[in-house]
């Protein structure tokens, strides 16, 4: 019986402390006060939310999937396997917890459309900053858990089969990949001055790729000024660092296809912005070009960035984040499109290119 009296008063003094402090905080000039707990219209969610509602009847139409998500069932269902150690939490007494699938599906969709949180909310029912705490957690996770399988360092045999590619499809020997850089649209970081500010008047960070024949990335660096040149970030970049000091993993010199002379060493296509050296070619030059220069110059990386903004679409806008979020998003967004580029078919529409696709080039002199 005195035990009994003795957890009572211990639960009330507790209550009552918790209420007075709770009061006190309440009672804080400019401190907004919670009015609910849970909204009524988000206390629907397991109703009429978009994944309660929509997911099921998705999975019934492989196009409409593909449309909503950017990626095939399957190919959704193998990133499912691979990030739901990561993604799953515990129910708790308070609340049951998201499900992976539904983070997944619901950062899925923001990249995919670019949609702002609040736009989100009303959509899956689920609370803004849950959205955004959400989005910024599972881009991580992608990013940590596809960087080794879908973009590892390149190895002397992987490089020499981007070389194969490459010579496959354009008829250029002793080349690994195109090298470039890509403009994403950021809102102004605090106190950033006009560093992120580029020759394009919008800030923004730059996405610096190697992109092989098949369009999936190399090597990125993500994150620089956008008022730098591309020139300067990639002397800066580890990549142009170790491709300096002959530190790259590049393969041995190989003579050239028909050729009698001295071998030739592995080079990156780079346009004007680039400085020519050793490992660094330009391609031709932007006067006079006929169709076929036209397009093999905008090969591969130009290819790779315009897929990557065609399935990601917040790259079509400013990404209204936190600078370090908004570089989870770009990281998330070159896992996924390689991830895609491996476990997807290709197909004309994903590259929007059908000359692109089946030109072929004679670069043999003339006489």
């Amino acid at each position: 019986m005195c035990e009994d009296i003795d957890k009572v008063l211990f639960y009330w003094v507790l209550s009552w402390q918790f209420g007075q402090s709770t009061s006190m905080l309440d009672d804080e000039p400019g401190r907004k006060r919670r009015r609910l707990w849970v909204h009524p219209i988000v206390a629907q969610r397991q109703q009429k939310g978009q994944f309660h509602k929509l997911y099921t009847d998705l999975r019934q139409d492989a196009n409409k999937f593909k449309s909503y998500c950017r990626m095939s069932i399957e190919t959704f269902d193998c990133l499912l396997i691979c990030l739901h150690p990561d993604l799953n939490f515990m129910d708790t007494c308070m609340r049951h917890s998201i499900s992976a699938e539904q983070r997944l599906l619901v950062t899925l969709r923001f990249l995919a459309t670019g949609n702002s949180f609040a736009s989100l909310h009303f959509e899956f029912l689920l609370g803004i900053s849950t959205i955004s705490g959400i989005v910024g957690h599972t881009c991580k996770v992608i990013w940590q858990r596809l960087r080794e399988a879908v973009m590892p360092t390149p190895t002397a045999a992987d490089l020499l089969r981007f070389a194969d590619g490459v010579y496959q499809s354009a008829q250029f020997s002793n080349c690994i990949g195109a090298r470039d850089g890509k403009h994403i649209r950021v809102k102004k970081p605090p106190h950033s001055g006009s560093r992120y500010f580029d020759y394009k008047q919008y800030f923004s960070v730059v996405l610096m790729a190697l992109a092989d024949s098949d369009y999936k990335f190399v090597i990125v660096d993500i994150g620089a000024y956008g008022s730098t040149s591309d020139s300067r970030i990639f002397s800066v970049s580890r990549m142009g660092e170790r491709l300096r000091q002959n530190q790259l993993a590049l393969p041995e010199p190989s003579r050239l296809p028909g050729s009698a002379g001295p071998p030739a060493s592995f080079v990156i296509v780079a346009d004007e912005g680039f400085a020519v050296s050793p490992h660094l070619m330009r391609p031709f030059p932007r006067c006079d070009l006929d169709v076929r220069k036209r397009i093999f110059n905008r090969r591969y990386v130009e290819c790779a960035f315009g897929i990557l903004s065609s399935k990601c679409r917040v790259f079509q806008s400013s990404i209204q984040m936190k600078l370090d979020n908004a570089t989870l998003v770009i990281q998330a967004c070159v896992m996924l499109h390689n991830f895609t580029r491996i476990h997807d078919a290709s197909t004309d529409a994903d590259l929007g290119l059908n000359m692109t696709s089946s030109v072929s080039l004679d670069l043999s002199r003339p006489g």
